[in-house]
C-alpha cells in the first residue's frame, strides 16, 4: 500500500492588474504587448477569468483549476463590481436601463447593481491618463454584475449613450483590490 499524501493547499493570488497589461503570461504579438509576467507572481498560478487589456484592477490567480472553475462560473454568483468612469452626464433613465439589464446584440443583460459615486473615487493615476476635455462632463459609476462577457460594462454603458473612459474592477466576490497599487499583488491564500 501507498502512503497517504498530504493535500497541498492552493494558492489564491489578489493581483492589481495595470492598464495595458494581458490577463496572460505570453504574447505572440508583434511587438508583445505587457503580459503578467512582468510582476514577479509565483510560478503556477493563472488567471481566473480575465480583465480585458484596456481595463485595470483586481484580477485573481491561482494554482488550482477548481478553484478558478468556482470563482469564474457565473451558476456561482460571485458578484463583480466595477468603478467606470463615463463621457456624458448620467441620468436617472440612463441609471434605471443599466439596473433593469440592457439589449446587447448577443442578448439581454442580467439586471445590474448601479450606482453614482459622488465625489469621484480616488484611484492612482493612469497611464496614460483618460484624455481631459473641458467641454464634455463625465461621472463615475460603480457597476455590479453576475455574469461575465465579453466587454460587456463597456457595451452595457454605451447601449444607453454613455461611452466607458475608465474601467477598474474592485471587488470579484468576497475578494477586493483594497489598497493594492498597479502591478502589486498579495496572497490570499
Amino acid at each position: 500500500m501507498g502512503h497517504p499524501t498530504a493535500a497541498v493547499a492552493s494558492m489564491l493570488i489578489a493581483f492589481n492588474k495595470p492598464f495595458n497589461v494581458l490577463c496572460q503570461f505570453t504574447d505572440r504579438s508583434q511587438p508583445p504587448r505587457a503580459t503578467l509576467a512582468g510582476f514577479g507572481l509565483p510560478p503556477a498560478v493563472y488567471a481566473a477569468g480575465r480583465l480585458d487589456y484596456d481595463s485595470e484592477g483586481l484580477l485573481l490567480l491561482t494554482d488550482d483549476g477548481g478553484l478558478a472553475h468556482q470563482l469564474t462560473d457565473p451558476r456561482h454568483k460571485a458578484d463583480k463590481t466595477y468603478w467606470v468612469q463615463v463621457e456624458g452626464t448620467v441620468t436617472d433613465e440612463q441609471v434605471q436601463a443599466l439596473r433593469r439589464g440592457v439589449l446587447l446584440n448577443d442578448g439581454p443583460t442580467l439586471p445590474a447593481g448601479v450606482e453614482r459615486l459622488e465625489p469621484s473615487p480616488e484611484l492612482w493615476p493612469r497611464t496614460p491618463p483618460v484624455r481631459f476635455r473641458k467641454t464634455v462632463p463625465d461621472a463615475w459609476l460603480a457597476i455590479t454584475l453576475r455574469e461575465g462577457r465579453n466587454r460587456q460594462v463597456r457595451r452595457m454603458t454605451a447601449a444607453v449613450g454613455l461611452p466607458t473612459l475608465r474601467l477598474v474592477r474592485v471587488s470579484m466576490g468576497a475578494h477586493a483590490i483594497g489598497d493594492l497599487q498597479p502591478g502589486q499583488w498579495r496572497e490570499i491564500r
